[in-house]
């Protein structure tokens, strides 16, 4: 037998949870997932196309301190929390922006997808400097 997969696995541990609409639900279709990775943390904020905001999380409001937030498993957590409460609108699909150059970039998306968000486009939006201010010193570990 072969090992299961990340969706099957996410797919068992999301059994007992369903996606209940929210009170004030807004209908919304289609939206854009922006997720932000650094090294330290990792934030996913939803939105719908002009900008409003959905649904957000970060691997603090999950339950994360300290070094436990820059992980990627948080960083599937963070997703998983944040396309809950977009699907609760009636989110079903999203436009992917990443940005930042943190280990939660991949297993965000991945969690996302297997959550039951449709992906249309994954763009990477990092802010590359035109030589702009000195960055921090090299690691000598």
């Amino acid at each position: 037998m072969a090992a299961p997969t990340a969706a099957e696995l996410l797919a068992d541990e999301n059994a007992g949870k369903k996606i209940v609409k929210a009170k004030g639900a807004k209908n919304i279709a289609v939206g854009v997932a922006h997720i932000l990775s650094t090294f330290n943390n990792t934030n996913v904020s939803i939105t719908d196309m002009q900008g409003n905001v959905i649904g957000w999380s970060s691997a603090g409001r999950v339950g994360f301190k300290g070094s436990r937030k820059s992980t990627a498993f948080a960083a599937q957590q963070v997703a998983q929390d944040a396309a809950r409460q977009a699907m609760s609108h009636g989110l079903r699909e999203v436009e992917i922006r990443v940005s930042g150059p943190g280990s939660g970039r991949e297993s965000a998306i991945r969690a996302l997808q297997a959550i039951g968000l449709e992906i249309s486009t994954i763009k990477d939006v990092t802010p590359v400097p035109h030589n702009g201010c000195r960055p921090r010193k090299k690691r000598r570990v």
